[in-house]
């Protein structure tokens, strides 16, 4: 005990030492940006940019330095060579660039996570620091080589005990402490445990698609998570130019991760859904099944195509007009040569428009000439150009024959004009059609975003929007050149020494400039260097297209579970996925230790999976959890209040006693078909106040997804997210929705501690086999 006493202390001074570098480093950096800031917009525009890169630099730092407090180190290596090597979230040095502390991304850091007593790559024993906030509270260790170290024994006054690990699992008394800690609102890293298959597919090559495929609770998320701050650290000079881009399955999944990469040190990835990656757009309603599944179909790169071509189309008719007394025709002949001209050109449709339009110009310009029979001056071609672009009948006759369009109006027609979806995708069927039948002002659905998306590649930029933004831009300047004279002229200041351009300019945002994330953010043409997907087993083949765009190196990390597929348009197979975007051109990995899951848990969904028929991989449960899975069967009653309902309840209060804490750790969900879950939540939101008290109940039942400890949600909802416990309602009913097994295979595997199981009906195979066992 003495022993271990010493070694405690021992290491609260180096972790002390750690902290206080750390914030000497804060206080550097914040003295700097004060700096900055304190040096005003003034100067030449070459010194404001400066100033504002180097503000950028600062308040990125700070952030970083600021993130990675809580377990700033975790780990020491005790080497052959008899050196130390702590290994932390991020490199620090001391003044003379001394290393303190070594980034856990770092080459020199892998041997903390791939060592084992088989292949010890130059190390004694490997050190796990357990702290709670700065104060060491734990050690463990793993002695890789334990003669080496016995040899050493006392001569730099440590000592050599340990034993050797018996498990696989690296660390595996900080691992299952921190799989057995309390929910919250927030997923947190696990720099401090990764395993050797994590970190082997952490540390991937970032050239090509690396497919994740894993069971639930094997850690993909994390995985992905880790990859991608381990990818900016490795090929920094590649990705802070063109930055990360991160696809999740809901915002209240992106919620869930979003302090991950920021606790390693990472601020600059993009986070988004399929339904919000396209700038200006919002698509957080849900279609009907079969609409989901239609729109999904990479059939709609082609419908797509032929909707835009039916806007640039030949007229039925020549147009006659006159201008200035001569009688012109816009010709059908001229119209279909002129689109064909265009076409060739190989631009958007929105793009091409102009060389249409030059095009039919010039041509209505030649007749002027030969009508009037006369030879016309440079400045005359333009004044008749401009007359026949401002005539009311040609301008109705070009714009009807090339339409500039935006994407929103071109898919809304589709989906409201019966004639324009039959033109456009004679492939699908009547009752197809009828099925994505819907009102031009109804809101976007998810579905619709990788349409929205094809016809923005397929129209380009409309050019009368970026003219319409030029002139709003020269509105706002002209106001502020008006502001900036009536502030010169009725405080008498100026006298020479200051005019309106230069105060309006002092008006204008000085702030930084935009990071490299918010730049891509706005930007549906940017491409980055790196894209993850997360649960990307949802994603549809026309999802897929629109993620591929926006990485043309193919440099991506997917990670999912093709068992837990849910989406009617989502993908039962990776190469059915991938291939006809990828071309074969990615590789696969597998995550097989389930961490998250209790071993009782996991074996019941995967012997309900198998019988399902879903293509489940290999799982093995790092843990066991006594009393892990309880089934309750119910008796059905009437409907005043149903005993399953009853149950329910009860189960929540009892189990929110048992693992929900006043210190906003501790989270239980109730997880059930979708069309059960307002009754439920309902039933749970009226009995809490009186098991628990009304303030405790509200504490509980918090408004904000991320602060609720006790939540209802259907799989949909819950997929990816985590909890203590779970009371999975009817797992038949669950089975039956639009997800089917896949669902219940996602209902039934999110929780790290005890699933409890209410059901009237019999319950599907699998698990009677346990309840009979």
């Amino acid at each position: 005990m003495a022993g271990r006493q010493d070694e405690l202390a021992r290491e609260q001074g180096v972790v002390d030492g750690l902290y206080a570098r750390l914030d000497e480093l804060r206080r550097a950096t914040r003295e700097r940006l004060a700096e900055v800031r304190r040096s005003g917009p003034s100067g030449s525009p070459q010194n404001r940019s400066e100033r504002d890169a180097f503000a950028t630099l600062y308040e990125d730092r700070v952030a970083q330095l600021d993130a990675v407090e809580d377990r700033l180190a975790f780990g020491r290596l005790d080497l052959d060579d008899g050196g130390t090597r702590y290994v932390g979230r991020l490199g620090l040095a001391d003044a003379e660039h001394r290393s303190l502390l070594t980034d856990w991304r770092a080459p020199a850091a892998t041997p903390f996570y791939r060592a084992t007593a088989l292949h010890p790559a130059g190390v004694r024993r490997r050190r796990h620091l357990v702290t709670t906030g700065r104060a060491v509270t734990g050690l463990e260790d793993e002695v890789l080589d334990l003669d080496a170290l016995q040899a050493a024994d006392g001569a730099d006054g440590t000592t050599g005990a340990g034993t050797l690990a018996a498990s696989t699992l690296s660390g595996e008394g900080a691992l299952l402490a921190s799989l057995a800690t309390r929910r919250t609102g927030r997923m947190t890293d696990i720099v401090a445990t990764i395993q050797s298959e994590q970190d082997r597919i952490i540390r991937a090559d970032l050239a090509g698609a690396l497919v994740v495929q894993g069971g639930p609770g094997t850690g993909k998320t994390a995985v992905a998570l880790h990859r991608a701050a381990y990818l900016l650290y490795a090929h920094r000079r590649v990705l802070e130019r063109s930055g990360v881009l991160l696809v999740g399955p809901s915002r209240a999944f992106l919620r869930y991760i979003d302090q991950v990469l920021p606790s390693l040190g990472e601020t600059g990835v993009v986070a988004t859904t399929v339904g919000e990656l396209l700038p200006g757009v919002r698509a957080n309603e849900a279609d009907t099944p079969a609409a989901t599944e239609i729109k999904g179909r990479l059939l709609w790169r082609d419908v797509v195509r032929r909707a835009v071509r039916a806007r640039e189309r030949v007229p039925a008719r020549d147009v006659r007009f006159r201008l200035e007394g001569y009688d012109l025709v816009v010709r059908r002949r001229d119209v279909r040569e002129a689109i064909g001209r265009a076409r060739r050109t190989h631009k958007p449709h929105n793009e091409a428009r102009a060389a249409f339009a030059r095009d039919m110009l010039t041509r209505l310009v030649d007749q002027y000439r030969a009508a009037a029979d006369a030879d016309l001056a440079p400045e005359d071609v333009a004044m008749v150009t401009e007359d026949l672009r401002s005539h009311r009948d040609v301008r109705v006759a070009l714009n009807l024959a090339w339409f500039p369009i935006t994407p929103e109006k071109l898919v809304a027609d589709l989906f409201a004009k019966p004639h324009r979806l039959a033109e456009a995708a004679p492939e699908l069927t009547a009752g197809e059609r009828a099925a994505l039948r819907r009102d031009p002002d109804e809101p976007w659905t998810e579905a619709d975003v990788p349409l929205l998306d094809e016809a923005a590649e397929l129209l380009g930029e409309d050019g009368s929007i970026a003219r319409a933004e030029a002139r709003a831009r020269a509105t706002e300047r002209a106001a502020e050149l008006e502001y900036a004279r009536s502030v010169l002229e009725s405080t008498g200041a100026g006298g020479g020494l200051v005019d309106a351009e230069t105060l309006a300019s002092r008006f204008e945002s000085t702030g930084p400039r935009l990071t490299t994330a918010e730049r891509a953010a706005e930007d549906r043409t940017w491409t980055y260097g790196h894209v993850v997907v997360d649960e990307a087993q949802e994603l549809s083949p026309m999802a897929w297209r629109m993620l591929v765009r926006r990485v043309p190196t193919r440099s991506m990390t997917i990670v999912g579970d093709v068992a837990q597929t849910s989406s009617p348009a989502g993908a039962r197979s990776w190469p059915d996925a991938l291939d006809p975007v990828l071309g074969g051109s990615w590789r696969l990995e597998e995550l097989t230790v389930s961490y998250r899951t209790p071993a009782e848990v996991a074996d019941a969904a995967q012997r309900m999976a198998a019988a399902a028929a879903l293509p489940v991989s290999p799982l093995t449960a790092a843990r066991q959890v006594d009393g892990a899975l309880e089934l309750s069967r119910v008796t059905p009653s009437g409907p005043a209040r149903p005993v399953l309902v009853q149950e329910v309840v009860d189960q929540v209060a009892a189990l929110a006693a048992d693992f929900v804490g006043a210190d906003g750790a501790g989270r239980v969900a109730v997880v059930a078909a979708a069309d059960q879950v307002r009754a439920l939540r309902e039933a749970v939101e009226s009995v809490l106040p009186g098991a628990l008290g009304a303030q405790e109940a509200a504490r509980l039942l918090a408004q904000r997804p991320e602060d609720a400890q006790v939540s209802v949600l259907d799989p949909r909802a819950a997929k990816g997210l985590e909890f203590d416990a779970v009371v999975l309602v009817e797992p038949a009913t669950v089975a039956q929705g639009t997800g089917g097994a896949s669902d219940l295979y996602v209902a039934m595997t999110r929780p790290t501690q005890r699933l409890v199981v209410v059901h009237e009906q019999a319950l599907p195979t699998g698990i009677v086999e346990l309840a009979v066992a």
